[in-house]
Parts: C-alpha cells; sequence; structure tokens
C-alpha cells in the first residue's frame, strides 16, 4: 500500500498549490496489481511511455471502464501511430508536421479525437525531439486549422541539472502568447515547481512507485 500512501501524500501537496492540477500516474514499468491501490481510489489519469506496453497493460481496463484517461507522455514512433489513436485519450509528445498529419489521419478513420500537447524543446538541446520555441505559433495554426487537431496546450522537459523553475516560467509565458490554457510540465523530482509555476498536468511515477521502480 506504499503507493497508495504516496499518492496521497502528493495529491494534498498539489491541492495546497492549486485544486486545478491533474496528477497523471506514470506506470511505465509497473504491473496492473501494482497501480490497483491507485486504480481503486478513483483516479482516471495514467500515463505510459511506450505504446506496446500500454496497449498490453490497459487495453482491457480502457475498455471495461470508459471514463479512464490514458497519456502517451514517451515519444511517438510514426509506425505506431495507429494504435496509439486506438488507446490514448491524450497525447503530451506531438512534434512534427509528419507526425500530425499521420494523427489526424488515422483520427478521421477511427472518427476519434485525441487532446494533444506540443512538445517544445524549451532548452534547444540537440539530444531532444520537440518544437522549437520560434516556430511554435506556426506549428499551432498548422495543426489547428489546416489538420484540425485539438491542441490543448504545451509540454516540456527542462535540461537536466539546470533550474526548472526558469524553463517552466518560460513555458507557461509562450502557451499564454499562444493562447492555450493546458501545460504538461514537472515530474517526480520538480513537480512541486511546476505546480507553483502553473502546470496543470503533472507526469507522477516514481515518487508514487519508489518501492516498485525498475
Amino acid at each position: 500500500m506504499h503507493q497508495f500512501k504516496s499518492f496521497q501524500f502528493i495529491k494534498n501537496k498539489i491541492s495546497a498549490i492549486s485544486k486545478n492540477i491533474q496528477i497523471v500516474v506514470v506506470t511505465k514499468g509497473q504491473s496492473m496489481e501494482t497501480i490497483q491501490p491507485i486504480l481503486e481510489t478513483g483516479h482516471l489519469h495514467y500515463g505510459e511511455n511506450r505504446v506496446q506496453e500500454a496497449t498490453v497493460k490497459w487495453q482491457e481496463n480502457i475498455f471495461a471502464n470508459k471514463n479512464l484517461n490514458l497519456h502517451l507522455l514517451g515519444h511517438l514512433q510514426t509506425n505506431k501511430v495507429k494504435e496509439a489513436v486506438n488507446l490514448f485519450n491524450y497525447i503530451h509528445t506531438l512534434d512534427s508536421e509528419k507526425l500530425a498529419k499521420l494523427l489526424s489521419a488515422e483520427e478521421k478513420k477511427k472518427n476519434k479525437r485525441i487532446k494533444y500537447f506540443i512538445q517544445i524543446n524549451i532548452g534547444n538541446e540537440i539530444q531532444k525531439t520537440g518544437i522549437k520555441i520560434e516556430n511554435v505559433t506556426a506549428f499551432k495554426e498548422y495543426c489547428l486549422n489546416n489538420l484540425k487537431l485539438d491542441i490543448i496546450g504545451l509540454m516540456c522537459i527542462p535540461p537536466a541539472k539546470e533550474n526548472p523553475s526558469f524553463f517552466f516560467s518560460k513555458l507557461f509565458s509562450v502557451a499564454k502568447e499562444e493562447n492555450l490554457s493546458q501545460l504538461s510540465m514537472g515530474m517526480s523530482d520538480d513537480y512541486v515547481i511546476a505546480a507553483q509555476h502553473g502546470s496543470t498536468f503533472l507526469r507522477i511515477g516514481r515518487a508514487i512507485f519508489r518501492e516498485n521502480a525498475k
């Protein structure tokens, strides 16, 4: 029951900052048995990094409980688009026109609408995917107007070993300029800072499942 206590502790901590923040419980590498105590609280938002693992683990649960929301948090390969549209309600890693086109086409085939965050390469890091800040407006307009995707906000992962506050503040400002109300930022090590800087979706796994982490 360690994960239940951790989840409640984190939930209370975040509620003290804002009542408008959603915790996405990151369940990559966790069994359904480990996740069950949190499911039993009625929590509805869960995140996975890989399409294949999510399909094996969640497909049955998603079809059994239509209120569950599954979030894709890892990079989406173009050959996994079909499976991703089948399973996920939110995709946090929209990072290219090619991917956006494929997702739009698959949505039409499936008659399904997904909520998207545009992933921003907030630190201009060569090794990370994401849209550059100077290209956000054009990419957002293309996705909204040309592809009719439901873009709800922006997502980022700050550079490691740097103060995340600067990058969270930057993303908050960009989202405000773009008239996007949702922010996916903050993970196990920096979720409190992210919450204080306007995050609306926190992606928390290790801090909840510490004893079961792989």
